[in-house]
């Protein structure tokens, strides 16, 4: 999966970045290299839901993947 992510130059220093796909998902980093870091961090946590609340019954099946 590939997503979009708007990358702004914070006024104070530093930058600041949304991905637009995903309302609410946006991040910091005092440099280039830690925004990175960040907004990787952002989305998965941005993506990461809590199956506890999910309907799971003895059928179900959790799987994990990738994209």
């Amino acid at each position: 999966m590939k997503l979009k992510v708007i990358i702004h130059e914070a006024e104070e220093g530093g930058y600041w970045a949304e991905v637009p796909a995903i309302p609410g998902c946006a991040t910091q980093g005092e440099t280039f290299e830690e925004l990175l870091e960040n907004i990787y961090e952002a989305i998965e946590a941005c993506l990461s839901v809590d199956i506890d609340a999910a309907q799971i019954t003895e059928k179900s099946k959790v799987m994990e993947i990738a994209v």
